[in-house]
C-alpha cells in the first residue's frame, strides 16, 4: 500500500470516530483532521484528493449525506433533526446541498426514496447502520459466491443439529404439516436428509452406494458424526469444482435407475435448493418451540462478510 492510499484508510477510520463532530474547533474541521494524521493542512488536501477524488471536506460531507438519507428512510426524525445531525445549520442550505447531491429535496425524496449512494470516483459510501467501508480489494466471483453458500449451508445445518439437542424427543418426532417430500417430515427427518442429502451426492460422485437406512429415525450424535464427514467432503467437491471451472462437467450417477448425467453446477443448485426449503421448515418448527436464535437462518448477512 502506497503512503497515500494509507492515509487514506486511516482518514476514514478516523472520520468514522468523529463523523459528528461539527464544533469549529473540533476534530472533524480539515485543520484537525490533517493535525491528527500528522500532515500540513496542504499535503492532507493533496493525498486524499489523489486517492479519493475529491478533497476531505467534499467527502465528509458526502458521507453524511448518505447517511441524512439513511435516517430519512430508516426513522421517523423529523427533517430539521437529519439537517442538524448532518452537519447544517439550517434547513434551506441542507435542502440545497441534498437537492444537488440526489435530484430532489429531501421531503419529496423521503416520500419516494432512490438509491442511497451518491457516485463518488473512490467508491467508498456510508454503510449502514453507522460506518464507513471501503470498497473491497478483490471482487466477488460468482464461483466463490456459490461456495460461500455451500459453507453457510454447511454451518447452518451443524448450527441447528446443536440446537436440537434443547428439544424433547416427542418434539424432534412431531410432524410437520408442510413436507417437501411424499411422507410427512419431522425435525428429526429434515436434519437426517440435509446431511444425508450431502452424503447422497459424495457417494454418487465417488461412484458408491448410499446407505439410505442411516437416515432411519438417526440419532443427534450419529447426525453430528456424519456432518463431520459428509460436509467438509461435500464441500472440497464444490470448491475444487468453483477452482477449476468445472461447473458445467458432468459425471455419471450410476445410483440412479437408470443411470444418468448431471452437471456439477446442476447438482449443487439442486442441493441449496431443496436444503433452503428444509431449512426452513426446520427453523419455523424451531420457533414453534421457543428455539429461535437462528432466526429465518437467511444467509445474506453471511456471503456479505469478509472470510
Amino acid at each position: 500500500m502506497t503512503v497515500a492510499a494509507d492515509t487514506f484508510a486511516r482518514f476514514v477510520d478516523t472520520l468514522v470516530d468523529v463523523l459528528d463532530d461539527h464544533e469549529a474547533h473540533g476534530w472533524a474541521t480539515g485543520d484537525e483532521l490533517a493535525l491528527r494524521l500528522h500532515f500540513s493542512r496542504f499535503h492532507f488536501d493533496r493525498m486524499i484528493k489523489s486517492v479519493a477524488g475529491e478533497p476531505p471536506s467534499a467527502f465528509r460531507r458526502r458521507i453524511l449525506l448518505e447517511r441524512a438519507a439513511y435516517r430519512m428512510i430508516t426513522t421517523r426524525a423529523p427533517l430539521i433533526d437529519i439537517a442538524v445531525e448532518a452537519g447544517y445549520g439550517s434547513h434551506e442550505a441542507f435542502t440545497r446541498a441534498f437537492k444537488q447531491a440526489y435530484g430532489a429535496t429531501p421531503a419529496a425524496w423521503r416520500k419516494k426514496p432512490g438509491h442511497l449512494q451518491v457516485p463518488a470516483p473512490s467508491g467508498v459510501h456510508f454503510h449502514p447502520p453507522g460506518s464507513i467501508r471501503l470498497p473491497a480489494r478483490d471482487k466477488v466471483t460468482p464461483m466463490e459466491l456459490l461456495t460461500k453458500m455451500v459453507e453457510h449451508h454447511i454451518w447452518l445445518t451443524g448450527e441447528m443439529v446443536r440446537l436440537a439437542d434443547r428439544l424433547t424427543d416427542e418434539q424432534l418426532d412431531e410432524e410437520i404439516e408442510l413436507n417437501v417430500d411424499d411422507d410427512r417430515q419431522t425435525i428429526r427427518s429434515l436434519l437426517s436428509r440435509l446431511i444425508g442429502q450431502m452424503g447422497m451426492w459424495n457417494a454418487a460422485m465417488a461412484t458408491r452406494d448410499y446407505d439410505w437406512s442411516v437416515e432411519d429415525h438417526e440419532s443427534l450424535s450419529s447426525m453430528r458424526e456424519r456432518l463431520a464427514v459428509e460436509g467438509p467432503t461435500y464441500l472440497t467437491h464444490v470448491r475444487d469444482v468453483a477452482d477449476h471451472g468445472r461447473v458445467d462437467d458432468t459425471f455419471v450417477d450410476a445410483l440412479c435407475e437408470p443411470a444418468e448425467v448431471f452437471t456439477y453446477g446442476g447438482m449443487i443448485a439442486h442441493v441449496l435448493t431443496f436444503a433452503a426449503h428444509r431449512r426452513t421448515l426446520v427453523v419455523l418448527a424451531f420457533g414453534k418451540h421457543g428455539v429461535e436464535e437462528l432466526g429465518w437462518g437467511d444467509p445474506m448477512r453471511w456471503v456479505a462478510e469478509p472470510a
